[in-house]
């Protein structure tokens, strides 16, 4: 897993990788099923995550690794934590198990804290190996891990080891703080759960803020009821004509015209899976992937 670190680490922000980050969440779903992915509904405790200057180096590694292996559902892996000096924040080598052997940076030999983030990337890059899940590019496979390590509630660690003031600039993993912050709003609003009393950064509670405000306009996207009054009018217009819209809306008409055969299509705000409804006013859809109940106005 990358570090970015330093007092002049440049650390990207915004939504750049936006695309992959649902595809990934998609993925997740189809992969794990909506039941599967119901199963991660605890997050990793932040008591777990604690790590304190008087504990054993390695045992407080190891205990911290295996609250990360129970977290993320991996009963029968055994993680060995090891300390070098390297680049990177850590990186795991990858096999038939039941043992991994995790290498993290030798600073975190001091730098304690966050060191349950490190093992949170290369713990999910274990569950995805495991599970045979991954992207046909290697930039978009590390996009997917820092997505499920969020989504199935160990990532939130990733965003909390994000800090940028004067003196420290530090981001883990490959997606952005906001869109960190995106991947966790979107698991808080499937679980019900609230993540921000958990972080000790405040720049990583800003950005959850971010975040999540993007995540709350996926639930007012066109058809669904809770659109906004301009977006509504927008699709009004391309309602009549049946024409997808250019504007860069996600829904997409299918059928001839707009009669009764037309149908819409649009991402499903919960899993980004697209769902199809026909066109014909006030209705409730079920989505076929997270089954999640959707209220449309088509």
């Amino acid at each position: 897993m990358k570090e970015n670190g330093g007092r002049d680490g440049i650390i990207e922000h915004g939504f750049p990788h936006l695309a992959t980050v649902r595809a990934s969440i998609t993925a997740l779903f189809r992969r794990l099923s909506a039941d599967g992915v119901r199963a991660y509904a605890t997050s990793f405790s932040p008591a777990d995550a604690a790590f304190g200057a008087s504990d054993d180096l390695h045992l407080g590694a190891q205990r911290v690794a295996s609250a990360m292996v129970r977290a993320l559902r991996l009963p029968d892996a055994r993680m060995v934590v090891a300390f070098r000096p390297m680049e990177e924040a850590a990186m795991v080598e990858l096999a038939a198990g039941p043992e991994y052997f995790v290498e993290v940076n030798d600073r975190f030999r001091t730098h304690r804290r966050d060191l349950a983030a490190a093992l949170s990337h290369e713990v999910a890059h274990v569950l995805l190996h495991r599970l045979e899940l991954a992207f046909p590019d290697p930039a978009e496979n590390e996009i997917l891990t820092d997505t499920a390590a969020a989504y199935l509630g160990a990532g939130w660690l990733l965003l909390d080891a994000y800090r940028e003031d004067a003196l420290t600039h530090q981001r883990f993993g490959y997606l952005t703080p906001e869109e960190f912050g995106y991947v966790l709003a979107k698991r808080a609003a499937l679980f019900g759960e609230d993540p921000s009393p958990w972080f000790t950064s405040p720049q990583a509670y800003e950005a959850y803020v971010r975040g999540s405000a993007l995540a709350a306009r996926d639930h007012r996207r066109a058809p669904l009821a809770a659109v906004g009054p301009g977006a509504r009018r927008r699709y009004a217009r391309a309602r009549r004509t049946g024409a997808t819209p250019a504007d860069g809306s996600a829904y997409r008409f299918e059928g001839e015209g707009s009669g009764a055969g037309l149908r819409v299509s649009f991402p499903c705000p919960v899993c980004e899976q697209r769902v199809r409804v026909p066109v014909r006013g006030r209705l409730r859809a079920r989505c076929g992937l997270c089954r999640s109940l959707l209220d449309c106005d088509t």
